[in-house]
């Protein structure tokens, strides 16, 4: 996933979080109404656009990690590859994943500026378990950029699942290369090169636990 476009993912995601998520609130709504704020909290901050990575962490931590389902976007991204792991490389898989999102987006987030993000009304049933919000980064002099979120619906709120950027899925995108990974040295072998990346990043484990699988 391209960093640069991950950013400019990042406001739309934290728009999520801006207001209380309920199943009676259809998610295009929640985002529509919020995202103003989260857009002006993000203009107006001077240590996000400096780079403040305390800042930067808080933010991601507040925002934007409890409306992902990250045991889900996980499995996704092992696909078939998740029944060969043990519990407790399922529980570390997430973990290692989660993190991995955390440093992308928390050392992506100062690049955002002046771009602004429409969102477009989703096709959605009250019965609905499952949707999908699509909205449109407009950058300034650059072509507008189509950011789609899968989203379900939670006995905590609709959660995030997958994210596809100009036609490119998060997990669909993290499932070949995790694929080939395992295909080499295995499900520890994975676990070894996401610690390992994320070790080097040197952003630090998400203070949140994830959830286990449900």
């Amino acid at each position: 996933m391209r960093r640069s476009i991950a950013s400019l993912a990042l406001a739309a995601f934290a728009a999520l979080a801006s207001a209380a998520a309920t199943q009676e609130t259809a998610p295009d709504v929640l985002v529509r109404t919020s995202i103003d704020e989260v857009l002006a909290i993000i203009k107006s901050d001077k240590d996000l656009q400096g780079g403040n990575q305390t800042r930067i962490l808080d933010l991601v931590e507040e925002k934007v990690l409890p409306h992902f389902d990250f045991p889900r976007m996980t499995r996704l991204a092992m696909g078939r590859n998740w029944s060969k792991a043990s519990d407790s490389q399922k529980e570390a898989l997430v973990s290692e994943f989660r993190t991995l999102l955390v440093r992308t987006y928390s050392t992506s987030l100062s690049q955002y500026r002046n771009q602004t993000i429409d969102v477009k009304a989703a096709k959605f049933a009250a019965g609905d378990q499952d949707t999908v919000v699509r909205t449109v980064v407009n950058q300034p002099g650059g072509q507008p950029i189509p950011i789609d979120y899968g989203m379900e619906r939670s006995d905590k709120g609709w959660k995030v699942y997958d994210v596809v950027v100009d036609g490119v899925s998060l997990v669909t995108t993290y499932r070949s290369s995790f694929h080939d990974q395992i295909q080499r040295s295995g499900v520890d072998g994975l676990l070894k090169t996401l610690a390992d990346r994320n070790r080097a990043s040197g952003a630090p484990k998400a203070a949140v636990k994830a959830d286990r699988k449900k």
